[in-house]
């Protein structure tokens, strides 16, 4: 049989893209924070995940801008050889700070942030306990290692302790949650699953991708608080030993890292194959997240004002009657079930001027096909009115309200 015969038979894209209905790699031809041009047409972007709003900020450009002249445009080769540079070490001592921990190890993705973390620490006679609705890197990383791979419940802790009793107490455990859930846009509930993992002897990771700059000690911004994340929104960073996030965010930029034990940082750093085998993030990319880490650090009215807008767009989204699921964050899921209906939804929202992110199953479960809407602090009063007024007139027209 020819290895093609499944691309061939594939059509479902194609068929989508002939009817009108296709939404995926739509290119961008000219972006400006909350609004982007396709076709030439202008829409107002909520389907980011550029939480903050900085990758337009100038600052930042000329971080990246100079870094380029300095270091050239790429490092050409793994940390491992000679794609370390100083500011890699520098940013990684910075973030380790940000988070509260020892040390951090940056990768050139999130996703192999993931991949290299849990294949290299989970081995054979080890047990990794992952939510149901875990991003897919921390699945694919849990595949990857030589472990038992154990799933629960999404947020369903009385089914991870059943499962956790039935482990052997003598094997290696390591519990992996999203801090953020990027589909959902709930929270990990930290204090259970620390006190879980004091009980049955787990360590326990963070994927912080959707929370850095995002969540802190209290949701509302205060002067005490930086934007660390989930560990520091619950008070629990002590107790959380493993704090994962992504540049592709908050940061603006690419990228991922890990933090945690000076001890864990140099065994990943020698065994993680993601790392080692992979080039290194370019220097415009550290610079970019360096400048990023730095506003994020000195400026917490943009997490104040984006909770403003978050609660907003909750409750305006909820007084039209559509279903946000039980989301408590930016990420604000429009819940619509079947997938031809969010399909031919996100289709009219596109042609009056907005851009979402339709997701549908095997990414959410099956029959809760949704919008996947997200929101910005540089997001404008008036860009949220239209976009409530947008959503109410085409959510009657297409009876999804």
């Amino acid at each position: 049989m020819d290895i093609f015969k499944k691309c061939y038979n594939f059509t479902e894209a194609r068929e989508a893209q002939a009817a009108g209905y296709y939404p995926y790699f739509m290119p961008i031809s000219e972006s400006c924070d909350t609004e982007v041009t396709i076709h030439g047409e202008r829409k107002i972007m909520i389907g980011s995940n550029n939480y903050l709003g900085l990758t337009h900020d100038p600052r930042i450009l000329e971080a990246a801008e100079q870094a380029g002249r300095k270091y050239g445009s790429g490092c050409t080769g793994s940390r491992f050889l000679n794609g370390t540079l100083d500011l890699h070490e520098e940013l990684e001592q910075e973030l380790a700070d940000f988070v509260g921990k020892e040390a951090a190890l940056i990768f050139s993705t999130g996703y192999q942030t993931n991949l290299g973390t849990i294949a290299s620490l989970v081995g054979r006679g080890d047990t990794v306990f992952t939510d149901r609705l875990n991003h897919a890197c921390i699945i694919d990383g849990c595949q990857m290692s030589f472990g038992e791979v154990v799933r629960f419940r999404h947020q369903d802790y009385e089914n991870l302790e059943q499962r956790l009793s039935k482990s052997d107490p003598e094997r290696g455990k390591l519990i992996v949650v999203d801090g953020i859930f990027s589909m959902e846009g709930d929270i990990a509930d930290l204090q259970t699953l620390t006190k879980l993992c004091e009980k049955f002897g787990c360590r326990l990771m963070i994927d912080d991708a959707h929370s850095l700059g995002v969540l802190g000690s209290e949701l509302a911004c205060s002067a005490g608080t930086t934007g660390a994340g989930t560990a520091e929104h619950f008070g629990l960073t002590d107790q959380v030993d493993l704090i994962m996030g992504t540049f592709s965010k908050s940061f603006a930029c690419i990228g991922g890292f890990i933090a945690s034990e000076e001890a864990v940082i140099d065994y990943l750093k020698h065994h993680a194959r993601s790392l080692i085998f992979s080039a290194s993030m370019p220097p415009s990319a550290v610079a970019t997240v360096h400048a990023a880490l730095n506003i994020i650090r000195s400026e917490p009215e943009r997490r104040e004002q984006l909770w403003k807008n978050t609660y907003k767009m909750h409750e305006g989204f909820r007084a039209l009657g559509f279903n946000i699921g039980i989301t408590e964050t930016p990420i604000v899921p429009i819940i619509i079930g079947d997938t031809m209906k969010t399909f031919y939804f996100w289709k009219q929202l596109f042609i009056h001027g907005l851009f979402t992110n339709p997701v549908v199953s095997p990414a959410v479960p099956e029959h809760s096909s949704r919008l996947r809407t997200s929101f910005m602090a540089t997001h404008t009063g008036e860009q949220l009115d239209r976009v409530l007024e947008i959503f109410e007139r085409v959510g009657k027209e297409c009876g999804v309200i």
